[in-house]
């Protein structure tokens, strides 16, 4: 098999694993709060994520500036959107969440601009990034009212959350390059297990999982085995053979089975401007990747005047 066909196959793994997630996390929130479903979900991938590399025999790294920077990345890239997105989806439709978690590039352009030497703004990213943020405008539009501030709070915590991640890309471009694959993933879980455990069971105590439906342990167990341990081995087997622009890519797939899975599975409805909305931002991060080029050609001047 080529290398190409290799590559776009794993990103429609990619790309299959992550779209369900946002399902699977308004499955689950119904049930279980949004502390404790983050908390279960990086825990149990934690320990699947590190079995697996245990088993693959690669020690991990030892000095303190390694964990340190993984327990950082792991704050923006795992905890903090995981608890956003899981609280956002008590508010809004997982359809309209998985658009929103689209714009993650968007703002790791932004942040790269400023941290990362070799990764400047360009002027298709700049044009990309204005569009895609546009898209988010129309997005949230129907909500900028007083009837509908819960809704408005849901969408803001997904752009948060959104915004989580690319600092946690940038921070880990800038600090974790280079570190063998799997490595920072597993590390990342792990440590952020450590601390996380004790924070939900400080703020929401134990979970009464006698209460809990078979539908929401098992979208607990998907987010964490599929959604996020799994998702992480194929995600780093493909930055093996392929850019990152490369896996930008899988932005594009991601809403498109949130949308459908949310509306087959979930009842849920696309407004008009749902769907303008995610248009637009889609267009935005084709723009800004390249996908979609923009030809700038300089104004011509004749050097001729006419008289008249």
């Amino acid at each position: 098999m080529k290398a190409s066909t290799r590559n776009f196959l794993l990103l429609l793994i990619l790309a299959s694993l992550w779209g369900p997630s946002f399902l699977f996390i308004k499955v689950a929130v119904r049930e279980i709060s949004p502390i404790h479903l983050a908390t279960l979900r990086i825990a149990v991938a934690a320990i699947a994520i590190n079995i697996f590399l245990k088993i693959s025999g690669k020690p991990f790294k030892k000095d303190l500036k390694f964990w340190r920077d993984v327990t950082i990345s792991g704050v923006f890239s795992l905890s903090l959107p995981f608890m956003l997105i899981s609280w956002g989806e008590v508010y809004i439709d997982s359809a309209l969440a998985s658009i929103l978690n689209g714009l993650t590039p968007l703002f790791t352009i932004i942040m790269a601009n400023f941290l990362i030497s070799d990764d400047k703004m360009t002027r298709p990213k700049l044009i990309g990034t204005i569009i895609g943020f546009a898209g988010l405008f129309v997005l949230v539009s129907p909500h900028l009212n007083s009837e509908m501030k819960a809704s408005s709070m849901g969408i803001a915590a997904v752009v948060l959350a959104a915004c989580s991640y690319g600092v946690g890309m940038v921070y880990a471009r800038l600090k974790l390059k280079g570190t063998p694959p799997l490595h920072a993933p597993a590390s990342q879980l792990l440590t952020a297990s450590i601390y996380m455990i004790p924070i939900a069971l400080f703020t929401d105590g134990v979970p009464a999982f006698a209460d809990i439906s078979f539908n929401a342990i098992g979208s607990v167990l998907i987010l964490a085995l599929f959604g996020t341990a799994l998702a992480y081995i194929i995600f780093f087997k493909i930055l093996e053979k392929a850019s990152a622009s490369y896996l930008s890519y899988v932005t594009y797939l991601i809403p498109i089975y949130g949308v459908i899975l949310g509306v087959a599975f979930l009842n849920e409805s696309i407004s008009t401007e749902t769907v303008i909305g995610a248009g637009i931002i889609l267009t935005g991060l084709m723009i800004a990747n390249k996908t979609i080029k923009i030809t700038f050609k300089k104004p011509s001047f004749n050097s001729s005047s006419s008289e008249s």
